[in-house]
């Protein structure tokens, strides 16, 4: 229950303040360590398929090994100088594991450049929250690509870090964000990170299952969320019933067994085509469709999107307080 009470107390910082820049975030930490570790391993072993892979095993074992020494300690010692320093510990350490607010923040900053007309902020601004390259997007590009970061987002950023914070507090949301952020770094598929991600690509779909598919399913619960909760000429873009159909037929339209859960939700739900080929580090990869062209995206699916983020996320948290209130 105390666990229980910091990451619900979390939820709510994070409702109110999301993630200013003048906070240092743990996050930040993580993807400093990676790459520390990423170059010593990579000047340890040799390269090639065989140590790449012993270099990539290091990694997560590193990786996970001082993130829970540090998280752990750090709750260790605030819970034994008073219990309410410990709750108020793990309560930021909470907190910081979570990205709603952030998300949608960042995301809408994309919707109102395109609203406004400002193309180049557009471009500008959806190069933060996504991985892909952004040069070539177009307008109808931009928006796709912010309402796919918002879908699949959801899961990654919002739903299975308070999954893994109910199950084991503060701690496992901080193990939970090393295992996302390694995937994040390293899980490319490209000529640099092939064989040395290939256990945190593995980790990260592994930690991702259960998550996602329960985010794909409060996602589809969301949708009669808004359709209620939207005024009268908005109802007609979301159909649940659409998006249990896309969900059933496009959820394994990616490389990742996780990706495609909440993005084909969203394509069904809101009658949009999203995924296709996409640019990475100057490489065209080419991906499957995930839903039917039933009309254009545009920037007001933006919105659209993060309604869908919020109804799931209500539905999450409520699910999350009758499970502590079982248990």
């Amino acid at each position: 229950m105390i666990h229980s009470a910091a990451v619900f107390a979390g939820c709510f910082l994070d409702f109110l303040f999301g993630d200013p820049r003048w906070l240092p975030h743990p996050v930040c930490g993580m993807g400093r360590m990676i790459s520390g570790y990423e170059r010593m391993l990579r000047n340890l072993f040799p390269e090639g398929e065989k140590g790449e892979k012993k270099a990539g095993f290091c990694l997560v074992c590193l990786v996970l090994l001082s993130t829970g020494l540090i998280a752990g300690a750090v709750l260790w010692t605030a819970y034994s100088l008073s219990f309410w320093i410990g709750v108020v510990a793990e309560t930021v350490l909470c907190y910081q594991m979570m990205a709603w607010r952030s998300l949608g923040k960042e995301s809408m900053k994309v919707y109102r450049h395109l609203k406004d007309g400002n193309v180049e902020e557009a471009r500008q601004a959806v190069s933060m929250i996504v991985g892909r390259d952004t040069k070539k997007l177009t307008e109808e590009g931009i928006a796709k690509a912010a309402v796919e970061t918002v879908a699949e987002n959801t899961s990654d950023g919002v739903i299975a870090p308070l999954f893994y914070m109910i199950l084991f507090g503060g701690l496992g949301g901080c193990l939970y964000k090393a295992v996302n952020t390694m995937d994040s770094m390293v899980g490319y598929k490209n000529e640099k990170y092939l064989w040395l991600g290939r256990y945190a690509a593995r980790l990260d779909d592994l930690v991702n299952l259960i998550p996602a598919r329960l985010s794909a399913l409060l996602m589809l619960g969301g949708s009669f969320l808004c359709r209620i909760a939207v005024p009268k000429e908005e109802k007609e873009f979301y159909s649940p019933g659409n998006g249990w159909r896309i969900f059933r037929r496009d959820r394994y339209n990616h490389k990742s067994p996780n990706s495609a859960q909440t993005e084909s939700v969203c394509a069904g739900v809101l009658g949009l085509q999203l995924a296709g080929d996409a640019w990475y580090f100057g490489s065209l990869v080419k991906k499957p469709f995930i839903g039917d062209p039933v009309r254009k995206t545009g920037f007001e699916d933006i919105k659209r999107a993060n309604c869908l983020m919020n109804g799931c996320y209500v539905l999450a948290l409520c699910l999350a307080f009758l499970a502590g209130r079982i248990v």
